[in-house]
């Protein structure tokens, strides 16, 4: 729908404005938040297409992860070992910045541990796994202050009632947050520092003048500001063709009250690929991407059956055997990857500047991430 901006509304809310977030999601509220701390006279402003932040910050599983040990023997095979606990190291400062931006109790912050399973399959990928525990936990040592990060837990699985699963690996620093509680935090805290969030305004495409940036909405008319940060992840190929970001779309279901619910933690499966957790007494389970690649590398919100049945037969074959499981609802979100597992904060242009490509990590990474993309523009 197009339509003219009145004077008041143009006069208002969008004159004279120092800073333009394009993206409400964990990333763009931590860059405004940056912004206004950093330049407290500054008109910082959020522009969202959504009625409420869409995309991944508020669809994703809220795990608070940063590496488990089947995906980090992956990257070893494919980047440098420097890089690899690099991106950890990121990974877990960005958590402790969410953490101390929000506080835990707002976000319902329990570090209950994050599990990798194994069936009798995957024994040799256990084994594996097993072997670099002593060198991992040296490792992460440095990086989190824990000493003993990862540990075979077998003895605990009787207490899941998982059905085919022989192993589990613990990682004892992970946890888990309430992403919805997290997302009201956040908007909470930008509201109270005088940023405005515009929702249901969709931008077609940004050009910089030279003196600022000039943002044109799909409604007809264009946001004038000074400087611009987008952070608009899985989208950004919207606004950017040519930017390394490829969207991966994610079908994630939750079931309604499991009374007697025996799953705590975060748990992941055949390399990260599928994931579920508890949440108030429910079963939240997503993922399964890798058994349609191709389809999946979209930015539509629409669900893929072939998936869906995969996560069905994983939920009542091996999380929840013989148990009357009832699913409540299902939903998709997307992720931006790339091909290498590191954000893009960079300037496209003198007074544009993108944040993005989270690499399925925005829960762990997305504060830093959105702290580093407004430091961009304050050095402006």
């Amino acid at each position: 729908m197009q339509y003219e901006l009145s004077y008041w509304e143009r006069e208002s809310f969008l004159n004279n404005i120092d800073a333009v977030v394009v993206g409400s999601g964990l990333v763009g509220l931590s860059a405004a938040l940056r912004l206004k701390q950093e330049q407290p006279q500054w008109k910082v402003i959020v522009i969202e297409r959504g009625g409420m932040p869409v995309g991944a910050s508020t669809r994703n599983a809220g795990f608070a992860c940063f590496g488990s040990m089947t995906e980090l023997l992956d990257d070893l095979q494919v980047m440098p070992a420097e890089t690899v606990w690099q991106t950890v190291e990121r990974r877990w400062k960005g958590l402790q910045r969410l953490r101390q931006i929000t506080g835990d109790t707002a976000i319902d912050f329990y570090q209950h541990g994050g599990y990798e399973m194994f069936t009798e399959a995957d024994t040799a990928v256990f084994e594996q796994c097993a072997g670099h525990i002593n060198e991992f936990n040296r490792i992460t040592a440095d990086i989190t202050g824990h000493k003993e990060v990862y540990k075979v837990v077998d003895d605990r699985l009787p207490r899941f009632g998982f059905n085919g699963v022989k192993h589990l690996i613990i990682n004892q620093a992970e946890g888990q947050i309430h992403t919805g509680k997290m997302m009201q935090t956040l908007l909470r805290l930008v509201a109270d520092a005088g940023i405005p969030v515009f929702n249901g305004i969709n931008i077609d495409k940004i050009e910089d003048s030279g003196s600022g940036a000039v943002l044109h909405t799909a409604a007809g008319w264009a946001i004038h500001a000074r400087r611009t940060l987008v952070c608009s992840n899985g989208f950004a190929r919207q606004l950017f063709p040519d930017i390394e970001v490829t969207p991966a779309r994610n079908q994630v279901l939750i079931t309604h009250p499991v009374p007697g619910l025996k799953v705590e933690g975060c748990f992941h499966y055949d390399r990260g690929y599928f994931y579920f957790r508890n949440i108030d007494g429910r079963i939240l389970l997503g993922g399964g991407r890798n058994l349609d690649p191709e389809t999946e590398k979209t930015d539509q919100f629409a669900p893929n059956e072939k998936i869906r049945t995969a996560l069905l037969r994983l939920l009542h074959d091996v999380i929840a055997p013989g148990q009357n499981v009832e699913i409540d609802s299902w939903w998709t979100g997307i992720l931006g990857l790339g091909p290498v597992k590191k954000p893009i904060i960079e300037q496209v242009s003198a007074n544009v500047a993108v944040a993005v490509r989270m690499s399925g990590m925005g829960v762990a990474i997305g504060s830093l991430v959105g702290t580093e993309g407004a430091d961009l523009l304050l050095q402006q």
